[in-house]
């Protein structure tokens, strides 16, 4: 079918207009220019079209919403975009006008606008499908708590690159950090420093671009500002010293009566490598005991399969007694997953004193731990359920017994830490006895002998032997 055809509009012919599987346009006879556009979706909407300048073939063309069938009649459709009309034929360009609007509006504006129709994946295998709902919320919340309280009142096509630095340089300082009570036993509490201030300019820049790409600034300030807007590429990891504090404390707390929930969920994420989400929202039919894995349903990067070692199954299949379906931590009241995990873990890390520890350093230090101990980078990112391409692609090749086995080597390390038990190397000499070495030297020694197939523990024990004659 052709995308447009003419046809005198009237009410029965907009009411009757079908929906096709792409938009199209119906052009009235009556008035040339204006017109009715339908989507897909089902959406009528009364536009025009006109060329600048007054007209002529060699004239840009210009279309512009006039407004939706429904809030307008056709005849009053048909009014305002006579009006529209005759001003395009005068030389005046009101699409144009239009953008320039658009450029008037603040801030604030620009993220309402982003919020209602912006919250898409910006790059990656995901692009351009809608964020998680989670996702969304904290992106929002980051941007309305940091980037509107600084920069809502002003113009959005006046910011420049200097106030991106001048709004880094503020929630750096804490300037937009607030702790209100907002209700009953709930509180609305917002932290500045380097790490929120790199996640805000991050998220400010894509909305940015997002207003470029609509009309309302020209360019995106963040591009040329100059702001740090990745994390450190250190990332925190515990070491098995740490990793036994950790699993004193998740004894202690336990003895003290805290939510065994809590408890095991905080126990899987340091089993496991696993999100955060992806052990609390756990269902029952995602774990697959049978098979020593998670099949799970959705993730950051959409459906995943996760290897389980065995004391991680043997927690899990302990928690699945009694239930057959739904939640593996259901919440104490009413429907949904269990989401009181936090102060908990404020207390477990103050315990083990471990300051600033986070529950994603978990997933740090099994990658870490894995590839400290000479575990394959494929196999890791098997454990740990990465999307990049080149985890990806080696993913495909990679069967699922090996990474099993490789999650059942990692794991052992850890659970025996949590215990407080002494690590024996292959070697027989324990782990303590071995000088802690440069974690980025145990990476790179580790992916050469992923590459060239020597014996890890060998080398552990030669590495061990050059530390000690140098101390």
């Amino acid at each position: 079918m052709d995308r447009s055809s003419s046809v005198r509009l009237t009410k029965t012919v907009a009411e009757k207009a079908e929906v096709r599987d792409t938009r199209y346009d119906l052009w009235d006879l009556d008035l040339a220019g204006f017109g009715l556009r339908v989507e897909k979706s089902g959406t009528k909407t009364f536009i025009i079209r006109y060329r600048t300048e007054g007209g002529g073939r060699s004239a840009p063309r210009r279309f512009l919403t006039v407004g939706r069938f429904g809030a307008l009649t056709v005849e009053q459709g048909r009014k305002k975009a006579k009006a529209l009309l005759g001003a395009a034929a005068s030389g005046e360009d009101p699409a144009g006008n239009v953008q320039e609007k658009r450029r008037e509006k603040t801030v604030r504006e620009l993220l309402d606008f982003y919020e209602e129709h912006g919250c898409f994946i910006q790059r990656g295998i995901h692009k351009g499908k809608p964020m998680k709902p989670l996702t969304k919320k904290y992106t929002m919340a980051r941007l309305r708590n940091h980037a509107e309280v600084l920069l809502g009142h002003r113009r959005a096509s006046e910011i420049k690159s200097g106030d991106i630095e001048t709004m880094v340089a503020d929630i750096t300082a804490g300037k937009t950090a607030k702790d209100e009570k907002v209700g009953p036993r709930k509180r609305v509490i917002v932290r500045g420093g380097e790490g929120a201030a790199r996640k805000v300019v991050r998220d400010v820049s894509a909305v940015f671009s997002f207003g470029a790409r609509h009309g309302f600034v020209t360019t995106n300030p963040v591009e040329n500002a100059s702001v740090r807007k990745t994390d450190n590429r250190r990332e925190r990891f515990l070491t098995l010293e740490e990793v036994s504090r950790l699993g004193e404390a998740f004894n202690q707390v336990e003895a003290d009566g805290a939510n065994p929930k809590a408890v095991a969920i905080a126990r899987l994420w340091a089993l496991t490598g696993c999100r955060r989400n992806e052990i609390a929202e756990l269902k029952v039919h995602e774990v697959k005991l049978d098979q020593s894995l998670f099949e799970f349903d959705d993730t950051k990067t959409g459906k995943s399969i996760r290897p389980i070692g065995p004391a991680a199954a043997a927690l899990l299949e302990e928690l699945l007694k009694d239930r057959k379906s739904g939640y593996v931590f259901p919440a104490e009241t009413g429907e949904g997953f269990y989401q009181s995990t936090r102060k908990v873990w404020a207390e477990v890390i103050k315990i083990a004193k471990l300051p600033g520890v986070t529950p994603h350093t978990l997933r740090h230090t099994l990658g870490s731990t894995a590839t400290s101990n000479g575990e394959a980078l494929a196999l890791t990112g098997a454990i740990l359920g990465h999307a990049n391409p080149r985890s990806t692609a080696i993913y495909a090749h990679v069967q699922r017994d090996p990474s099993l086995e490789a999650a059942k080597r990692v794991e052992k390390l850890l659970a025996a830490a949590l215990e407080g038990k002494a690590v024996q190397s292959d070697d027989g000499d324990s782990a303590d006895n071995v000088p802690e070495l440069d974690a980025d030297l145990i990476r790179v020694l580790a992916e050469r002998l992923s590459k060239e197939g020597s014996d890890a523990a060998r080398l552990r024990a030669i590495i061990a032997q050059v530390v000690a004659l140098n101390t």
